[in-house]
């Protein structure tokens, strides 16, 4: 079972060691070693750690026997959008793939949204890479538009990515 929990500056080593599990395990067979090793390098501990103390951004951390297994990064957006209101984005969602079909993404997606409407946000986005079939269908069923393409560069590789969009209803009482 996986024990869910808000991360914080003393999680930056796991969770730069379960991203570059995550990605490497994903998308690891599609670069060239020196351009995956780049890209990771700049996804390391100090990052991390410098993001989990900034309050523009939120990790939700799930562990299982204390062994980091999944999480998801919400942040101001970055992506190149256009914006209707305020917004948010979701910079990072990964499960290892031990506990795909555990729940433990819809777990992370409605934290997400969840944060994201807290934090006042009227849409949440995303990018999501052309080829990663399972995840675009995820994000469909979620309720996410396409909103146009984006260049994600792992290290001088150029891959395409998938601009998406959710519009974010103020919950209701």
């Amino acid at each position: 079972m996986i024990a869910w929990r808000d991360a914080g500056p003393g999680d930056g080593v796991a969770l730069a060691a379960l991203f570059a599990r995550c990605f490497t395990d994903t998308f690891g067979h599609l670069y060239a070693a020196k351009d995956l090793a780049m890209f990771l390098a700049g996804q390391g501990e100090d990052g991390w750690v410098q993001q989990l103390a900034d309050p523009a951004y939120a990790v939700r951390l799930g562990e299982v026997d204390g062994a980091a297994v999944a999480f998801a990064k919400l942040g101001p957006p970055a992506l190149p959008v256009r914006r209707r209101g305020q917004a948010a984005e979701l910079r990072q969602l990964y499960v290892l793939a031990d506990h795909h079909g555990s729940g433990a993404g819809q777990t992370l997606m409605d934290w997400a949204i969840a944060a994201a409407r807290a934090r006042g946000a009227s849409e949440l986005f995303l990018s999501v890479y052309v080829d990663n079939h399972r995840a675009r269908r995820f994000y469909a069923r979620q309720g996410f538009e396409e909103v146009g393409t984006y260049a994600f560069m792992v290290g001088t590789q150029r891959d395409e990515d998938i601009l998406l969009r959710m519009g974010l209803r103020p919950q209701t009482a």
